[in-house]
């Protein structure tokens, strides 16, 4: 699922070819896309871009007059900029936004349609959306420690839930665990006020340069390889080879879809985790 890096990058790509354009068309290619009744999208056609925003892993295409698209891309949702009323892909094409410079085309691959469109007006229509969660290049470490110590989870569930840290999800939580050399399964209480302030320079930094890295690959193109899985990330989806720090093999944890990776000599003090 992209997180804060790919969607910050998406932003600025898409920001650079849409600043004030006009939404001239939405086309569905699937119809379970679309999860909102009104407004209607001939309500959305005609309209300006305003500007756009994230909202935890979501897209938010801002136009006149306070209606906005809310997209959210989930696991397998991808986003490719093409000509001007290009045709939808055949069997993964979900939806083309048509403006008046070009047409942004949402994929997703997979049998599972699980990416979703709400078409709001207004604060209220977006707050929902809202899941509350702490962005981190906005958090003082003071508000940082307050939202951990207010909830006793797993550092692994603290950093993936959208209601108390914005933008993270399985694949960087993962990053930032093996970055600030703590186990996944150990509890926010445990920690104590030099592992705090750790973690949470250690989502500023993971988070941080990997923004950077995704900027220079894509340059002034547009991202076309958006995925969880970078042969330069030091432990997610590295079940096997060697950690980049110890040299010892990286493990995982997996329960249902999701799977952990970490460093048992990095992270656990050698220990394997069930």
């Amino acid at each position: 699922m992209p997180e804060y890096p790919d969607i910050t990058v998406y932003l600025e790509a898409l920001s650079g070819r849409l600043g004030g354009a006009t939404l001239t068309g939405i086309r569905l290619g699937s119809p379970f896309l679309l999860r909102s009744v009104t407004p209607t999208i001939p309500e959305m056609v005609g309209r300006r871009l305003t500007g756009m925003r994230r909202l935890g892993k979501r897209l938010v295409f801002c136009l006149a007059d306070d209606y906005a698209l809310v997209l959210h891309l989930m696991i397998a949702g991808r986003l490719k900029w093409e000509r001007q009323g290009a045709p939808l892909p055949r069997k993964l094409g979900l939806a083309a936004f048509d403006f008046d410079v070009g047409s942004l085309v949402l994929t997703e691959a997979g049998s599972k349609r699980r990416a979703s469109l709400h078409l709001v007006h207004g604060n209220a229509g977006l707050a929902p959306f809202d899941r509350g969660g702490l962005e981190l290049f906005d958090a003082t470490l003071d508000q940082f420690a307050a939202v951990l110590a207010a909830n006793n989870h797993t550092l692994k569930r603290f950093l993936t839930d959208p209601r108390l840290i914005s933008g993270v999800g399985n694949a960087y939580s993962d990053e930032i665990l093996h970055h600030a050399r703590l186990s996944p399964l150990v509890l926010s209480s445990k920690l104590n006020a030099t592992q705090v302030a750790t973690l949470f320079d250690a989502c500023r930094h993971v988070l941080g340069e990997w923004t950077e890295r995704l900027r220079a690959e894509v340059g002034a193109g547009f991202p076309t390889k958006v995925t969880a899985f970078r042969e330069e990330m030091a432990v997610h989806g590295r079940y096997g080879k060697p950690c980049p720090v110890c040299q010892t093999p990286v493990q995982r944890i997996r329960y249902a879809d999701n799977e952990t990776n970490y460093c048992p000599t990095c992270q656990t003090a050698g220990r394997l985790l069930a």
